[in-house]
């Protein structure tokens, strides 16, 4: 059934609901808790309407990043959906939104030649000053960092000293939509076909 039932909608809503229909969502600006509930649900609902995994959800990313906690959320329930989650990187995907664009389906990775690409170390400022919170701050930050490294060797078969050498250096690393393909964090370029 189409989910579009009432043309009786303002253009934006209209618009909305014609992604919805193609199985389209836009995850833009701060990666924060209302932003990746939005997706989440969105992912949650079309699973619901339709379970067939050779049907494609798209997912449309351009954010410089954010919460690292929420994108791990969004990670876990792309992985777990019953249809294969395709991301589209336009804009930008940095940080948080790096991991999340790499964490689509394989094969169907597409990044836009404009698109500003940066990957780099968890960091996380520590506002205790009591060692007892400081050394399990640390515990915390380890286990981050594990989770992006399994993230990041899962996304493009490097190993961790590879991952570590080429994305997580001690700097931001920025990357061109080529450099991305060849690292196997992309799998296309945007174009009339995409």
């Amino acid at each position: 059934m189409n989910k579009i039932q009432n043309s009786q909608h303002d253009s934006e809503t209209l618009v909305d609901l014609f992604l919805l229909d193609k199985n389209i969502h836009f995850l833009t600006g701060e990666i924060d808790e209302k932003n990746i509930e939005n997706t989440i649900k969105w992912i949650i609902y079309e699973n619901l309407q339709n379970q067939d995994p050779n049907k494609h959800l798209t997912l449309y990313i351009n954010s410089m990043g954010g919460s690292l906690y929420d994108a791990f959320a969004l990670i876990d329930v792309m992985k777990a959906s019953i249809r294969p989650v395709r991301t589209i990187g336009v804009g930008s995907i940095m940080s948080a939104a790096f991991l999340i664009f790499v964490s689509g389906q394989k094969g169907s990775r597409i990044v836009s030649n404009n698109c500003g690409i940066m990957c780099h170390q968890f960091s996380d400022s520590t506002d205790s000053a009591k060692y007892h919170d400081i050394r399990a701050g640390i515990k915390e930050a380890d286990f981050c960092n594990d989770r992006m490294l399994s993230i990041l060797r899962s996304a493009s078969d490097m190993n961790n000293t590879n991952i570590k050498k080429k994305l997580l250096t001690t700097t931001d690393v920025y990357l061109s939509a080529v450099e991305l393909i060849n690292l196997g964090l992309a799998d296309g370029i945007l174009d009339k076909r995409s």
